[in-house]
């Protein structure tokens, strides 16, 4: 009976395409989570930003870089295994009418800009952790660090500005 009720259980799970979000889309609701999320991240890490360039606060930007960093990272694993094995993103989508050609398309935009980020801020945050001075201050380290942070800055944003334009064409129109 053990194996009939597992079957029953994988069966159930298969047919299982998450829980709906709050947005009023067809989006999953953590579709809906990472959405809104972009929208507070994107505004943070400015803030963050300026606190090193123009008020040389340089342990706040790191503290807020590294918050940034570790929620990004775990919103990211938790989206992904949504999107991968939990929310049906494709049934949600299809009653789009720029499915499968437009919404495609814009997710592999989007993926191109969102896995390029994921690199280059890793290699910001393990660069700045292993060449910044404790407490953070100028270096000779800090011309490479102010290039390729600003890299992943433009980069997080193009990965927010292609998710929005994902999110809209798959699940919104």
């Amino acid at each position: 009976m053990n194996h009939l009720n597992l079957l029953v259980s994988l069966k159930l799970l298969a047919e299982f395409t998450g829980i709906n979000g709050f947005l009023g889309s067809r989006a999953s609701i953590m579709l809906d989570v990472v959405f809104l999320a972009m929208f507070a991240v994107l505004p943070v890490m400015a803030v963050s930003i300026g606190m090193a360039r123009f008020r040389r606060q340089y342990a706040w930007h790191k503290r807020i870089q590294l918050t940034l960093a570790i929620i990004l990272l775990f919103a990211v694993a938790a989206f992904e295994i949504d999107m991968q094995f939990i929310s049906g993103w494709q049934t949600r989508a299809t009653p789009s009418p720029y499915w499968p050609a437009g919404v495609k398309t814009s997710l592999y935009i989007h993926l191109v800009f969102s896995i390029s980020t994921f690199f280059l801020w890793l290699y910001v945050v393990i660069g700045a952790l292993r060449n910044i001075p404790k407490p953070p201050a100028p270096s000779p380290y800090s011309r490479r660090h102010i290039f390729w942070a600003r890299l992943a800055a433009i980069d997080l944003t193009l990965t927010a500005l292609t998710g929005w334009i994902f999110y809209w064409l798959a699940f919104v129109a």
